[in-house]
């Protein structure tokens, strides 16, 4: 069954963070949303679309708000031919087969909804919606599409399951796993590990696997950005446990900060230019001097237009990655606007903070 969720207010279009706090919470629960279609207040068509929706053999999950929570209720009750009662200080269709504070379940036919009320600064009611246990990912580096397609196609059909394989970014392939009917998902991760040691990385969200990974070792890292402007240090903070590896990031625009902060020889902005190889080196070395940290990374690029020169095009991007054994520095020349230049700096990054200790990572 598809899952398709309906966003019923006029604050969850405008009200960007709300929206996706929302989005955040229904995905933790199953990792695809096969639709999201928004409702303004008042709109007279959702009446038609609930009319011909909850007939259809789907998966639900309608959001609105406290105040049209028993309204959104009332049209239900048209469409299934029920009507409301109160049930823990809530008017909810009396078909509801389970109910929670904020939350109701629906079955109807062939299709079950889940409705659900949240407002802003409010923690997200139970989702009543059950989903099967039968999916995982994988993510693949230093192999391009054709040939993870190629040599994981096989041990899927031996497996019964299913895959999806999208390019990240260069080097860095998600494979997102559904099992069929007999399907054996750990047996195909096991071969697939099997098959590309030292590529394969088991994890829904790998920022997370990281910070598990570093805590284990009792590792640290630290950041220094640039034009990134703090993304980097976002991308982990964002996730819970980074405050046990996470020793701080530095935002450095100016080349003042850069020499200050960092320790970047002045002699080496002169020579070289903020974006360069030579001072995301000095950057990540500065960096992990100032932090005692076992890792570090930089970034320093060219992300939005009205930077760039002909030597230096927008989206020219520096990363370096330090261990205390090792470092490396790469060069990058990215497409897109501001924010995908951005985050692709960042996805690159946290690629090269991998393959740079493969023993502990892998």
């Amino acid at each position: 069954m598809k899952l398709h969720l309906l966003l019923i207010g006029n604050k969850f279009i405008y009200n960007t963070s709300l929206k996706e706090y929302i989005i955040r919470q229904i995905e933790q629960k199953t990792d695809f949303i096969d639709s999201i279609t928004f409702f303004k207040e008042g709109d007279n068509s959702l009446f038609l679309y609930l009319e011909k929706e909850l007939h259809s053999a789907n998966k639900y999950i309608i959001v609105t708000t406290k105040q049209h929570f028993s309204t959104i209720g009332k049209l239900i009750c048209t469409v299934t031919s029920d009507n409301q009662i109160l049930k823990e200080d809530m008017l909810i269709p009396s078909n509801s087969s389970i109910f929670e504070k904020g939350s109701y379940l629906l079955k109807y036919k062939d299709s079950i909804t889940n409705v659900l009320h949240v407002d802003e600064m409010e923690n997200f009611p139970q989702i009543l919606l059950s989903f099967e246990d039968s999916k995982a990912t994988l993510h693949l580096f230093e192999e391009d599409r054709e040939s993870a397609v190629a040599m994981l196609t096989p041990i899927a059909q031996m497996y019964d399951v299913k895959l999806d394989i999208v390019n990240l970014i260069d080097g860095w392939l998600r494979v997102d796993i559904r099992s069929k009917k007999y399907g054996n998902i750990s047996q195909f991760i096991t071969s697939s590990k099997q098959l590309l040691p030292k590529k394969i990385i088991a994890a829904s969200n790998i920022v997370s696997y990281i910070i598990d990974k570093l805590s284990t070792f009792n590792k640290k890292i630290a950041f220094a950005e640039s034009c990134t402007g703090g993304l980097l240090t976002y991308y982990f903070t964002k996730n819970n446990g980074a405050s046990k590896i996470l020793e701080g990031s530095l935002v450095t625009y100016s080349n003042t900060l850069k020499e200050n902060w960092l320790g970047v020889n002045s002699a080496t902005l002169e020579r070289h230019g903020a974006v360069s190889s030579e001072v995301v080196f000095e950057m990540s070395d500065g960096a992990m001097n100032v932090s005692s940290s076992d890792y570090s990374i930089s970034i320093s690029g060219i992300a939005g237009e009205g930077g760039g020169t002909e030597h230096k095009p927008v989206g020219t991007i520096f990363v370096g990655v330090r261990s205390k054994g090792a470092h490396k520095e790469v060069r990058l020349s990215l497409n897109g606007d501001r924010n995908y230049i951005q985050h692709q700096s960042v996805l690159f990054a946290i690629k090269m903070l991998l393959l740079m200790d493969k023993e502990m990572f892998f």
